[in-house]
């Protein structure tokens, strides 16, 4: 790493200021430097000759942690300035926030909405059903059967769709998910508009009707909708961050999960993986275990450096 120093030089015995490469501002107290910041360390110096002539030194220090340390062992002064944003870098923050913000009142809203309607759509089917005392258990096990079968079926309806169709003929739309995005929302989100229709369009079948298919069918709109909301909190929230997730991030496996979907963003192994939920599985297909791991490292480092700056 290296550290800048600047200093003014009188005739008179000069004073230091330390400066390093993370600060905006030079300190205005001057302090002397002990000896030990330049060992080790390869210095270059520049003189310009007026009635007074000014020392430019670089420092290329190849312990700067350790010196950093002696220094406030030994009692140096140690001068920290915090650094100020520049107006353009505060806006964006400021924009950045407000669309986090404006999208996680929309996923809290529409999780509690979607979740509250499909309970309360699943007690009264049922509750009416048994209105005449007579209960299909046929019918109750299919319903909850193909409700599982229809969750763990849209993961692979939406690796096929993502290959086939959203990197094919529909990249045009999806392509807004692969660019920086400019607000909350993106050309892609359409994509979960059109899975919802099917899914509200088999519940309704099923809440209106009574018989062994229209179980079937409530039980498949059932679980597209459960898929749709953990792709929601996986994908949108933990991937990309468009709004916090809580306790999700420590799920080892989603950890997995949020790190294969990254690399399928890096075009490291031609789009690998398209699924989500089985991505890690896509990735050991084709050799990139390696790279997922490496993935990992780096998003629970990211995650560690972003806790301790508070952001």
């Amino acid at each position: 790493m290296a550290a800048g120093l600047s200093a003014a030089v009188a005739p008179k015995p000069s004073h230091l200021f330390l400066t390093t490469s993370h600060l905006s501002l030079k300190p205005r107290a001057p302090f002397l430097l002990p000896p030990a910041v330049f060992r080790n360390s390869k210095i270059q110096w520049k003189v310009r000759r007026k009635s007074l002539f000014t020392v430019c030194v670089l420092v290329e220090d190849q312990n700067s942690s350790g010196e950093m340390e002696n220094l406030a062992d030994e009692g140096s002064p140690m001068i920290v300035v915090p650094q100020i944003p520049s107006p353009r870098v505060a806006e964006k923050l400021a924009r950045k926030r407000s669309e986090r913000f404006t999208y996680l009142v929309a996923a809290v809203m529409s999780s509690f909405g979607i979740t509250s309607m499909a309970v309360m759509a699943v007690y009264y089917r049922f509750y009416w059903q048994m209105e005449g005392g007579e209960i299909s258990f046929s019918e109750m096990f299919g319903t909850f059967s193909l409700s599982v079968g229809a969750a763990v079926g849209m993961e692979f309806w939406a690796r096929w769709a993502h290959r086939a169709l959203w990197h094919a003929s529909l990249w045009h739309m999806h392509e807004s998910h692969h660019k920086p995005r400019e607000g909350p929302f993106e050309l892609n989100d359409v994509f979960a508009i059109t899975n919802a229709l099917p899914a509200i369009a088999l519940l309704s079948y099923g809440f209106f009707h009574k018989g062994l298919v229209p179980g079937l069918c409530f039980g498949a709109g059932l679980g597209i909708t459960v898929f749709g909301m953990a792709y929601m909190f996986v994908h949108d929230g933990l991937v990309h961050k468009r709004f916090p997730v809580g306790p999700i991030a420590n799920v080892p496996y989603f950890r997995r999960v949020a790190a294969a979907h990254q690399l399928h963003h890096s075009d490291k192994f031609n789009g690998v993986p398209y699924g989500l939920f089985l991505g890690p599985k896509e990735l050991e297909e084709v050799g990139g275990m390696e790279e997922l791991e490496k993935e990992i490292s780096r998003r629970i480092k990211s995650t560690a450096t972003k806790s301790i700056n508070g952001s």
